[in-house]
């Protein structure tokens, strides 16, 4: 398989596949207006990667110290 084009807008789907992140907490994320951005074209919902990774990082913590 290619490589992924990381400006390709992606399902909820395929970020579960590809950042391990269910589908289920995407949804509830999305009604609570937590998660990453999303992007609304009608009734699609659709993520940029570029916004998944910048979301990751602000909730990446530190080691088992803290």
């Amino acid at each position: 398989m290619g490589q992924i084009n990381d400006e390709r807008l992606l399902s909820r789907g395929e970020v579960e596949e590809r950042f391990g992140i269910s589908k289920r907490f995407l949804e509830l994320a999305a009604m609570r207006g937590q998660g990453s951005a999303i992007v609304r074209i009608g009734r699609l919902v659709r993520y940029r990667p570029a916004d998944l990774h910048a979301w990751i990082a602000t909730n990446t913590t530190g080691g088992r110290d803290q």
